[in-house]
């Protein structure tokens, strides 16, 4: 027994020994999927659920190896209805656990009227235990301050928050809300960070968009954005940060990195990196996924392809996310 015991023993071993080194030869340069814009995941009790811009439609996929992605079976869980608001241009969708009930915010416009005067963010609730089954149930538009896109959520201090891209004249900020429940907002509604860098203005818009909630290890809170339009190469990710215990609801409690954080990388063939997300794996550990071009000058189309890669930690708190393509290996 003691033989068979060590035996096992070594064999657990060797398996954990190849699986790290497998792990750390991964080619994170590759997609998971040939496309997926808008890429989001979110894991729960070791499933990982994916959904993506899909067109007039909201799919996701289910499973418990995100490597193996491209053999789960995409399950259409919503339709847009044939005309009103929300009917057309269903775009990033988002798929959350709020308060024991799961929830896609979605960004739609109206049919007929696809333009930023009529896109909203709406959202859906599912109260199955397994978002890919149940009746997805229809609670309406985000009655949000202005026209806007990109809604998320994230709950800080006891607090859920809603986040989302706002028209503002000529340009997109980014506006923060308290929810009073996951489809109402509170007030007030505040617009915390505006294009002000010269590589948030490039491709002919000044963007700001795809905001993300990432918590960090000591407490403080991030949120990613993605700069620049979309059909740039110059598009980016952007970093915003606030202390654990500030009032998310100041403006003044928000700093922005000056310098994006994740561009692209024509070393390891990405280009216009952006719309991100941030789940954990069953570990415990960061990861991001975004969508990419795998060639310059490939605009904003259906080729924007999602990949993913792990995420370090700086001493001082701070997420880095290395090059795409090329994750930080181990903690600086």
């Amino acid at each position: 027994m003691p033989l068979i015991r060590s035996m096992l023993t070594g064999l657990v071993l060797l398996l954990a020994a190849g699986m790290a080194q497998a792990a750390g030869n991964q080619n994170y340069a590759k997609p998971l999927l040939p496309s997926g814009p808008d890429p989001w995941v979110v894991q729960r009790d070791g499933v990982y659920y994916y959904t993506a811009t899909s067109g007039n439609r909201i799919e996701l996929r289910k499973t418990g190896d995100l490597r193996q992605l491209a053999h789960a079976r995409p399950v259409v869980v919503w339709r847009p209805p044939a005309q009103g608001p929300g009917s057309t241009a269903v775009w990033a969708p988002e798929l959350h656990f709020v308060e024991g009930k799961w929830y896609l915010y979605f960004t739609a416009a109206e049919a007929g009227h696809n333009d930023d005067d009529h896109r909203h963010v709406f959202v859906l609730e599912n109260a199955s235990p397994d978002p890919t089954r149940g009746r997805w149930i229809a609670r309406g538009m985000l009655k949000t301050a202005h026209t806007g896109i990109d809604g998320t959520v994230f709950k800080h201090g006891g607090r859920w928050y809603f986040v989302y891209s706002a028209y503002v004249g000529d340009h997109s900020d980014l506006v923060i809300a308290p929810m009073v429940n996951p489809w109402t907002l509170g007030s007030p509604q505040v617009d915390i960070a505006a294009p002000t860098y010269a590589w948030e203005k490039q491709g002919g818009r000044k963007i700001l968009e795809g905001p993300e909630f990432l918590p960090g290890p000591d407490g403080k809170v991030f949120l990613s954005y993605s700069a620049s339009a979309c059909w740039s190469d110059d598009y980016a990710l952007g970093l915003l940060q606030a202390d654990g215990d500030a009032d998310l609801l100041d403006p003044a409690a928000w700093r922005k990195s000056p310098r994006p954080v994740f561009a692209s990388s024509p070393a390891h063939g990405i280009y216009a990196p952006g719309h991100n997300g941030f789940f954990k794996d069953t570990q415990g550990r960061d990861w991001i996924i975004y969508h990419a071009n795998g060639g310059p000058d490939w605009k904003c189309t259906a080729r924007r392809a999602p990949r993913i890669q792990p995420i370090g930690w700086t001493t001082d708190g701070r997420p880095n996310f290395g090059e795409p393509g090329a994750p930080p290996l181990k903690k600086p």
